[in-house]
């Protein structure tokens, strides 16, 4: 049986995507933000780091945007260890990642904290074989070649699903390729399977490319965060905003939620998914997730995806992560054991 752990011709517009899920420094190739323009108004300016179809775009599309009474700085990046960086060196003061680039950044022993969680099905953390693969089951990948991103948040569903299988990394030959190139190869048959997360698993899947072996549900925390830098948390008039801009990200997921068909279409335009992949992903991962605590689940799970890199040298210290996390905006949000929404077939 699964454990299951509490709670987690498209190559260029896709490679921006990589933001939520990325753990490697790597995984870009600045460290910088691009201005993304300013929202609201009055004398208190909120720095916000964002992605390609992340924060801003779903709040615009729910109409969270639209009374501010502060302003926003929007700044872009192309993956989370940047932003992350950015938070650290105080340029930032808030910004969403996914599950890894947080343990990367307290392995660096750098100033953030994780300051909101949300948890979501791990549906679309899967390792894709092609539609032709004779492979059925996890166990066969033994001696197989299985691209993944080196420190993201598939590279610990593959080693998950590896260790459910009763093997270990070392008993596959792991090509660590940034998606793009993982794609490629995949669809090449250079490598006998991919581990990735959504929207490339979506991707395969309407292409009619491959086919899911495995995936994370109950194997991965489906966990995603908003980390914000611990000076912004010390001054009262932006940590004030900081808990605003968190209600609204929580309103904007509840809108995802009631709006899959709206939101894709956003979301497409935002990123240039197809539509048909985009809605795809949003009701297979991006529009199940629930806002939840930043409680001792979310914390010990955490820990168990610091400690598994640790164990493979990928991040250089032991890092505790409750070290790295603010509790403060918890409020009356429901403990991590929540289940996450998922759409029925008719939605």
């Amino acid at each position: 049986m699964r454990r299951h752990i509490a709670a987690p011709a498209l190559l260029v517009p896709l490679a921006l995507l990589l933001a939520a899920c990325s753990g490697s420094p790597s995984a870009s190739t600045s460290s910088a933000g691009s201005g993304g323009g300013t929202d609201g108004k009055g004398s208190l300016t909120l720095n916000v780091g964002d992605q390609k179809g992340g924060s801003e775009a779903v709040l615009r599309a729910a109409g969270e945007l639209d009374d501010l009474k502060y302003k926003i700085r929007w700044s872009t990046f192309t993956s989370g260890p940047p932003l992350l960086e950015a938070i650290n060196a105080k340029a930032v003061d808030i910004g969403g990642v996914g599950n890894t680039p947080p343990v990367f950044a307290a392995g660096a022993n750098s100033k953030i904290s994780v300051v909101a969680a949300y948890h979501g099905t791990a549906t679309g953390e899967a390792i894709l074989v092609p539609d032709g693969s004779p492979l059925k089951r996890s166990e066969e990948l033994k001696g197989k070649s299985v691209a993944v991103t080196q420190g993201s948040s598939a590279n610990y569903q593959l080693i998950a699903s590896l260790r459910e299988a009763g093997l270990g990394i070392k008993d596959v030959d792991v090509k660590y390729l940034q998606p793009a190139d993982a794609l490629a190869a995949f669809t090449s048959g250079k490598v006998d399977a991919w581990a990735v997360w959504d929207p490339y698993t979506s991707q395969v899947l309407e292409s009619k490319k491959g086919r899911v072996l495995t995936d994370g549900e109950g194997l991965v925390n489906g966990l995603s965060f908003q980390v914000a830098a611990p000076g912004a948390l010390e001054d009262k008039k932006k940590s004030a905003a900081v808990a605003d801009y968190l209600k609204r990200l929580r309103k904007a997921q509840d809108w995802v939620y009631d709006h899959p068909e709206k939101w894709a279409e956003v979301w497409a335009k935002d990123t240039g998914l197809p539509y048909e992949v985009a809605l795809a992903a949003v009701k297979r991962s991006n529009g199940t997730r629930v806002p939840v605590a930043v409680d001792k689940n979310v914390v010990t799970s955490e820990q168990e995806i610091a400690d598994t890199f640790t164990d493979l040298k990928l991040v250089p210290r032991r890092v505790d992560f409750g070290d790295f996390v603010d509790t403060r905006f918890n409020g009356s949000l429901p403990p991590s054991t929540s289940k996450p929404r998922t759409y029925n077939k008719e939605s």
